[in-house]
């Protein structure tokens, strides 16, 4: 059978071109995942997200225990049949949906106890649930349960808040269910205070990971402390195992976290950018609703190889918006997902010819150049 594995094809600096073999097929690295929350990428069938390119998707343990509840999935299958996505599932553990949706919680030592940001029903959730929802789920990666820390956070809070991470990540450790194909990944946490992190990252390779996961950052730091955050942390994780930012995914974030060695990246921008008709260029962000495009027969972007590109105008997708037609999403979506797979595969190229630097450096300067229009 099928084991998980991590296998480095080429190094430029830090940054590494790879595969990751699981269950459900290979992952090409750095590898980006449109976000699948509720057991759907948004406006996109599966067969249209394996067009763009990606390799994975994500789902997430809090949105589907609330609706349709992770029994349910089980009994079809797991998420793969429930939703006809063939390729490998990283399941979020649900940790940063508790934080950011639920009002009312209550955190201690065992884990959260929380009402829907639904309808208000009381669920409980602990490292041990979450691991049991994400076998259920079938999730080729399985997240390890954590709290995810505040920012701003005073370092004592900081602290606090990652060593009852770390003891959680002990439980999901022995929660977990082995199997040929599937892996648990660590979340290293400690806010903006690189003692910490360090602290987190020891920690977790004493209790054992298959890959490990940088959380906490895409909270509002800013991408100077991102990446100051990257480099004091990225050090202290293990070379040959996976190396996955979580939730952080403007273009210009996932290139400059590339150079610092992460392998894998997601991010709700694409998907969400797209339904509102924000569309991602090497030249500009497009906000297509903008008048100046109704009359604009150019398409998107003349190189993409997206449909919205290869068969329609800026003037229809316009159209689209402005008569708030389902298409419009749909198309604006496909692009910009393309967009991102395009940039993975460039980036890959770039690594495995030894030459990243210099494709950061052109990155930087056609973003630079671009306009970017209000949304």
């Amino acid at each position: 059978m099928t084991r998980f594995e991590f296998d480095i094809k080429a190094r430029c600096g830090a940054a590494r071109m790879g595969r990751i073999e699981t269950a459900h097929g290979e992952i090409r690295t750095p590898a980006f995942m449109p976000v699948g929350t509720a057991a759907t990428v948004k406006a996109m069938t599966p067969e249209a997200v394996t067009e763009t390119g990606a390799d994975i998707i994500l789902g997430n343990t809090y949105h589907l225990m609330l609706r349709p509840g992770a029994e349910r999935i089980g009994r079809f299958g797991g998420l793969h049949d429930f939703m006809h996505w063939r390729g490998p599932i990283l399941t979020d553990s649900g940790g940063f949906q508790v934080y950011s949706l639920s009002d009312l919680r209550k955190m201690d030592e065992d884990g959260v106890t929380f009402r829907s940001h639904i309808d208000g029903t009381k669920f409980h959730l602990s490292p041990e649930r979450s691991i049991e929802i994400q076998h259920l789920l079938d999730a080729d990666i399985t997240m390890a349960f954590d709290e995810c820390t505040p920012y701003p956070a005073t370092e004592e809070v900081a602290a606090a808040s990652m060593r009852l991470s770390m003891r959680w990540a002990d439980r999901c450790r022995a929660a977990f269910v082995q199997r040929p194909g599937y892996a648990l990944f660590g979340i290293v946490q400690g806010g903006m205070y690189g003692d910490l992190r360090e602290e987190s990252a020891k920690a977790l390779q004493d209790i054992g990971f298959d890959g490990y996961a940088v959380g906490g950052l895409a909270v509002g730091e800013g991408q100077a402390l991102t990446f100051s955050t990257l480099e004091a942390t990225v050090p202290h994780l293990p070379a040959d195992r996976p190396r996955y930012l979580m939730g952080v995914g403007r273009p210009g974030d996932i290139v400059g976290a590339v150079l610092r060695g992460i392998d894998m990246f997601d991010c709700v921008m694409p998907t969400r950018s797209g339904r509102t008709g924000q569309l991602f260029t090497p030249h500009a962000t497009l906000n297509i609703r903008n008048a100046r495009h109704a009359d604009d027969p150019r398409p998107v972007d003349a190189a993409c190889r997206c449909p919205l590109c290869r068969n329609y105008s800026r003037g229809y997708l316009h159209h689209l918006f402005k008569a708030k037609e389902i298409l419009g999403s749909m198309l604006a979506t496909w692009h910009n997902l393309t967009y991102y797979q395009d940039l993975m595969a460039a980036l890959r190229q770039a690594i495995a010819a030894g030459a990243l630097e210099a494709f950061a450096k052109h990155h930087g300067a056609l973003a630079a150049q671009g306009d970017i229009e209000p949304v």
